[in-house]
């Protein structure tokens, strides 16, 4: 159309915010295919510092410069390129983040933190409005400590109902969301998917963990791993404020799906009681208090003055 420039489209494209499991993990299967074998010939638009930090810029593309990606995978909310001398690019995509694949003669828009050239002719672009994305590039060494740092993966045939019970019993006074958020409890979970698992299971999110029946743990176990496997199929969440798309620029589908995140002031898809928003672990929390009964409804305002002042638990990234 004459006065408009059309915006370059990806040769592919994964990116998400606020990424969580679903997302990472659909980003990572995109791309595993366009970057597996591929070289990375030159490394540009460094112009966050504290993205490869503790990299200067210059140490960053000196150190990843030549490397040769051996395949992609992803450890909780992290994205990883395995590189074939054994190091790992772990990255992170904070809030904002997204990972475009662009033919290499496109140049970076004002969002765009770091581009890597590749071998074929294209480039990874690493875009973050919101700057909480971080690039780590770590030795063997490094990326198990990391691994170490963060819990099971809850998709993996290893994390049980058994293994979930010994991790929430180890916290037994904390609140059931806010353990379920902490990255070192289990790896991967988010605001979104953790409200609607909870939703599921009939849990109050301001449980104490140490209150649940192992009947309670079974129903979370397997809502935890249901949501996160529909996620996946539907690849991701995209919300209406953001921009999560990935490969042929399409949504993440997901979002339809929600039965209580985001939806507070709306009726609950399984009684008609409206939903509630309360602050818990920093974030915000939305939950049926109907379907969801917990030990609070007697103590209902001073829960709710302590839950708003709450401090996050300290998350690994």
């Amino acid at each position: 159309m004459y006065g408009l420039v059309e915006k370059p489209r990806p040769v592919a494209a994964g990116g998400v915010s606020m990424p969580e499991l679903p997302e990472v993990e659909t980003t990572a299967r995109f791309l595993r295919p366009h970057l597996s074998g591929r070289a990375i010939v030159g490394v540009r638009a460094l112009d966050y510092p504290p993205l490869v930090a503790p990299y200067s810029r210059e140490g960053f593309a000196a150190a990843l410069l030549g490397g040769r990606v051996r395949d992609l995978g992803r450890r909780g909310k992290h994205l990883l390129l395995f590189l074939e001398d054994g190091r790992v690019l772990a990255i992170h995509l904070g809030m904002s983040g997204r990972l475009l694949l662009f033919p290499r003669e496109t140049p970076p828009d004002r969002h765009t933190h770091a581009v890597l050239d590749l071998d074929d002719g294209n480039a990874l672009h690493f875009g973050d409005p919101r700057k909480f994305g971080r690039m780590r590039l770590l030795s063997a060494e490094e990326y198990a400590a990391l691994d170490r740092r963060l819990g099971p993966e809850p998709l993996s045939p290893t994390f049980t109902v058994q293994v979930l019970a010994q991790r929430l019993q180890a916290r037994s006074q904390a609140r059931l969301k806010a353990l379920l958020l902490d990255q070192r409890i289990l790896a991967g979970l988010g605001n979104i998917y953790a409200d609607e698992a909870l939703f599921r299971a009939g849990l109050h999110p301001f449980r104490p963990a140490g209150s649940l029946t192992p009947e309670d743990v079974g129903r979370l176990h397997q809502a935890i791993r249901e949501v996160l496997e529909e996620a996946i199929a539907a690849e991701g969440t995209t919300l209406p404020d953001r921009a999560f798309r990935f490969g042929t620029g399409t949504d993440g589908r997901f979002a339809v799906r929600l039965q209580v995140y985001g939806r507070a002031g709306r009726p609950c898809p399984r009684c008609g009681t409206t939903l509630r928003r309360e602050r818990l672990a920093g974030r915000s929390t939305c939950f049926c208090p109907r379907c969801q009964k917990g030990a609070f409804e007697e103590d209902e305002p001073k829960r709710k003055s302590k839950s708003c002042g709450q401090r996050t638990p300290v998350v690994v990234k």
